[in-house]
């Protein structure tokens, strides 16, 4: 008999829910078959079988609290596969290799391997592939009611879900953020044609040489690092009574997720040139939609940058992430008339928001940041010059 226990957390996580059970009594495992999930605040993580096998014995039910390193399965080691038919060996060798994440989120939509077309190595079936037949099962499928209403009663449904961990979590730290730091947003208006123009410009080259789409959320966060070079407070946290002022700028990017928002982090922005801070955001993105972040790629950072502005949104006031002092708010942008050398003229214009810990940061020293940051977007050579 062989134990299948709780991978053994950080310290930083106490606790986790067991998500959901993969395998089953009775069921056959493979070494490096996904058991469990088990979701904590922060991250998921699988537990995979050391061995091959069949499970004999689940030791907790979904939904239940687990604790690191706690036994949670058994299971009698043995061959994984069993001598098969002739008929069943020759269709062994013609079906397509299903890989271990593919396998899972295939079993979770019921979906076979005769449905989808293998992308990788071989025509290997990998975890994206089974995720576009997903996707465009959800675009085709038409909306359904929740219920059907009995003859002369109003419908009125309604659902009861618990919340997962992350959802909790993210409540958690909102009201600590809300209760612990005195909160206050700066607001001004940034002109965005010299970066469009920028964009139009190279926009084909840049992703020609470097093979990344050229975005706005580069730009942003050069300008923070340079403003927060010249803003170091900003770049600080409270710990208890005393003020750490980090040497170093590890920058959040807020996405969101099927689990909620959580925020990546960008490690020494300072060092990274524009198309590594884009493919870097593009692969953490990428991670958080399938929830594949690593505990290590979500927690630390010095600042953080949101942008409401790809769902649409004009203006708001962004929420600190503690310990963090800082957090820029970007918005849609919207032509608008404004005034240029006293004429009025059409600009493509976004509304900036500056949200602080105004027990560390002064509101002189937060507009001043927060101009710092339009001055460059405005034009963008000073992020280059350093000006």
């Amino acid at each position: 008999m062989t134990e299948i226990k709780v991978p053994v957390f950080p310290e930083s996580v106490t606790d986790g829910t067991l998500a959901k059970w993969h395998k089953q009594p009775g069921e056959s495992v493979a070494r490096d078959d996904i058991i469990a999930d088990i979701e904590t605040d922060k991250v998921v993580f699988e537990v995979p079988s050391q061995s091959a096998g069949r499970l004999t014995e689940q030791l907790v039910e979904e939904g239940a609290t687990v604790q690191s390193g706690q036994v949670i399965a058994r299971m009698e080691e043995g061959e994984e596969e069993t001598a098969k038919t002739a008929p069943e060996a020759a269709a062994a060798e013609t079906a397509p290799v299903v890989m271990p994440a593919a396998e899972k989120l295939m079993k979770e939509h019921g979906l076979e391997a005769s449905e989808i077309t293998g992308s990788g190595k071989g025509g290997r079936i990998l975890k994206q592939d089974v995720q576009q037949v997903i996707d465009a099962r959800r675009e085709s499928a038409p909306a359904q009611p929740l219920a059907e209403a009995k003859s002369g009663e109003q419908q009125r449904p309604q659902k009861r879900v618990a919340m997962t961990r992350l959802r909790a979590r993210i409540a958690e730290r909102l009201l600590e953020a809300q209760h612990n730091a005195a909160i206050l947003t700066t607001f001004n208006e940034v002109d965005m044609q010299a970066v469009m123009q920028l964009r139009s410009e190279y926009r084909e080259q840049f992703e020609k040489q470097h093979g990344v789409r050229l975005g706005f959320m580069s730009f942003f966060v050069k300008a923070a690092v340079e403003a927060l070079k010249r803003f170091p407070e900003v770049n600080a946290s409270i710990e208890g009574n005393e003020v750490v002022y980090h040497g170093f700028f590890d920058i959040g990017i807020a996405v969101g997720s099927p689990r909620g928002l959580v925020v990546p982090i960008l490690r020494d922005a300072d060092q990274l040139g524009m198309a590594q801070i884009e493919s870097q955001i593009n692969r953490l993105a990428e991670k958080a939609k399938q929830g594949t972040l690593a505990l290590e790629e979500i927690t630390g950072g010095t600042f953080s940058i949101t942008n409401g502005g790809v769902f649409g949104s004009l203006m708001s006031t962004p929420i600190l992430n503690p310990p963090q002092s800082g957090i820029l708010g970007m918005h849609k942008i919207e032509k608008r008339p404004v005034v240029v050398d006293d004429e009025i003229v059409i600009r493509p214009m976004m509304y900036l928001a500056f949200s602080y810990d105004h027990r560390l940061i002064d509101g002189r020293v937060a507009v001043q940041f927060l101009v710092a940051i339009k001055e460059m977007i405005e034009e963008p050579a000073r992020i280059l010059l350093e000006v």
